[in-house]
């Protein structure tokens, strides 16, 4: 029989209960400790201390209360990961008030909404150019009275209020785990961002649930720092896990740059998105084929040799030479160290998940949502690693499968989280609240919105997507995010959208990587110029979309429902990216934003 409930549920919030305890504990037990690495004009990595952070804590405390900041306040800031990132945080919170994050990429309207919707009372800014850009709004949002420059030097920068805090200390304060921590604004992808009001008990708990399944983790440890610490997953699983642990992290200075930094950094662990791995997986492909002969019979049998060692546990000979010959290359690729991955946003696929077990390099999916501090299940060493799931409830957290909308015969449902990571609500927002916190058998918790199962075991999986599933004119539900995300194995896919709601089939766009197919369109001597490519008109082109086509769908056919296949696609040459506002700061699609700048092409697939 399926189980639709597993977990042990608590909400209790266990001593230490707040973020500036915790600091102040690793500051003490590991004060000697290199903390934060950041690159310098060099490219190379500069470390500082738990020490020399604890120190500019204390004197930016000092300063914010000078310059009127007390319990209860907000203070925003606009910064991509760096140290002044989490200064500003515990300073802040030191002091009894919320911090409020914001990307650097980001439009100036929404940060205007959310230093209004948050009423921030001080604002740090990163740079001089964004400081040019919110200069204004001091003047047209009345809660907030002083913005400070990070990058700079005079009177209204953060060296000037670290200077005055120095000369005029104050005492911190511990806030109740009941207070507000953070405001995680949502990235709006269904609608009107959300200030997702987080407690220091919500956040601590959280990550001191994860930290117990991954026992490995110790202040020996060391991550690189991908993911923005202005969204959930980055602040627990990477800025605070780390810091609670006493271990190192190194800011990557770009994903440009991110291969670059890896052996620079050498992490020990990765918290990611699958899409660093999907990357990663089709380049070494990719460039195996390319040189073909001996180097690719070479890594084919020692993936080989991989895949009986993982299936029989014994490691034999052959899998030792050629481990040391050909994956150990793979392995340098991220610095010769990593021994975790801890992923989330979307699923791994399994066979790219295979394909680093082999390597050596493990990849543990994770669940959860802004609203439960993120993380609601992990995969890990400790408890199992169960490919294609995302995990068991971590402690204190029971996973309940709500069938209701799905039918009382189906083992898949609403996904609901009770656990001490959900949120105390939306700001501002009581409706929206009321509408995901739920009160079950006394106890508390946040419906996700995404669909999904429990096994036998305890390992959940997920099936999509209420918030975005459709249906066909046959009445059959699509979860295009699970087609898009298999689309993407392919290595030739950057990145993919499928749409069909009340037509009869899905159609799909799809953002080829040109190196790739120029190198196929050169082997069948075809123009490698992507107008002449893709063009309709073009024989060869219309035959070329044809051949492309056909293995999408037939890779499709091999996991997904025949009915879910997109019957057409077109092509673009512009990628999803963060700068053209396609994608989250977690490499989720803005499906909103994609169709309303090409819902006519898809439109258009159904007219020909």
């Amino acid at each position: 029989m399926a189980i639709f409930e597993y977990g042990e549920y608590s909400d209790v919030y266990e001593p230490p209960d707040n973020l500036v305890d915790f600091f102040e504990q690793s500051a003490g037990r590991y004060a000697d400790n290199q903390f934060i690495g950041e690159k310098d004009a060099a490219g190379e990595y500069q470390w500082v201390t738990y020490r020399q952070i604890a120190r500019r804590v204390d004197d930016l405390r000092g300063g914010l209360y000078a310059a009127g900041v007390r319990a209860g306040d907000n203070v925003g800031i606009i910064a991509n990961n760096r140290k002044e990132w989490f200064i500003g945080e515990i300073a802040a919170q030191g002091l009894g008030a919320a911090y409020v994050p914001m990307y650097e990429k980001e439009l100036v309207s929404m940060w205007k909404y959310i230093i209004r919707d948050a009423q921030v009372k001080v604002l740090l800014v990163s740079k001089p150019e964004i400081l040019e850009k919110v200069n204004s709004f001091a003047d047209e949002i009345p809660t907030l009275q002083k913005i400070y420059l990070i990058e700079g030097s005079g009177e209204n920068t953060m060296a000037a209020l670290e200077a005055a805090g120095a000369k005029n200390p104050v005492s911190s304060v511990k806030p109740k785990f009941s207070d507000v921590a953070v405001l995680i604004y949502t990235s709006g992808t269904t609608g009107e961002p959300k200030g997702v009001l987080l407690s220091h008990g919500n956040l601590a708990e959280n990550v001191k649930a994860g930290l117990a399944w991954f026992p490995n983790l110790t202040e020996h440890s060391r991550c690189i720092s991908m993911l923005p610490w202005a969204h959930s997953f980055g602040i627990t699983a990477d800025l605070h896990a780390f810091m609670m642990r006493g271990a190192s992290i190194g800011i990557m200075g770009s994903v440009e740059t991110l291969i670059d930094d890896l052996p620079k950094v050498k992490p020990t662990f990765m918290i990611t998105v699958p899409r660093i791995f999907n990357r990663v997986y089709n380049g070494v492909w990719a460039k195996m084929r390319e040189e073909g002969g001996l180097k690719l019979k070479l890594f084919e049998a020692a993936l080989a040799a991989a895949k009986a060692k993982r299936e029989t546990g014994r490691a034999g000979l052959k899998f030792k030479i050629l481990d040391k010959i050909v994956l150990a290359k793979i392995r340098e690729r991220f610095g010769g160290r990593l021994d975790n991955a801890v992923t989330g946003s979307a699923p791994m696929n399994v066979e790219i998940a295979k394909f680093f077990i082999d390597v050596g390099i493990p990849t543990y999916d994770a669940y959860g949502l802004s609203e439960t501090s993120p993380a609601i299940t992990i995969n890990s060493p400790l408890m199992g690693n169960r490919l294609g799931s995302v995990g068991k409830p971590i402690n204190k957290t029971k996973v309940v499968i709500d069938r209701s909308r799905t039918g009382e015969d189906g083992d898949d449902g609403e996904i609901i989280c009770f656990g001490p990571q959900c949120m105390l609500g939306y700001h501002k927002k009581p409706q929206q609240t009321a509408e995901v916190i739920v009160e079950k058998d006394g106890m508390r918790g946040v419906r996700t919105g995404d669909r999904g199962y429990l096994d036998d075991d305890g390992f959940l999986y997920i099936t999509g997507r209420f918030k975005e599933e459709y249906k066909l004119a046959n009445g059959k539900y699509v979860h295009p995010e699970t087609v898009e995300l298999e689309m993407k194995v392919l290595p030739w896919i950057l990145n993919a959208v499928v749409a069909g709601a009340g037509r009869e089939y899905n159609v799909g766009l799809i953002v080829p990587d040109m190196a790739l197919l120029k190198r196929l369109a050169g082997d069948l001597n075809l123009s490698v110029d992507p107008k002449d490519l893709f063009d309709p008109a073009n024989p060869a082109g219309r035959k070329f979309k044809e051949l492309l086509t056909a293995e999408v769908q037939n890779h499709l056919r091999k996991s997904i429902g025949s009915y879910e296949i997109p019957r057409k696609f077109d092509f673009i040459m512009e990628d999803f990216t963060l700068d053209n506002g396609m994608l989250t700061q977690t490499m989720k699609l803005k499906r909103r934003v994609v169709m309303e700048k090409y819902g006519h092409l898809l439109e258009n697939l159904y007219q020909d």
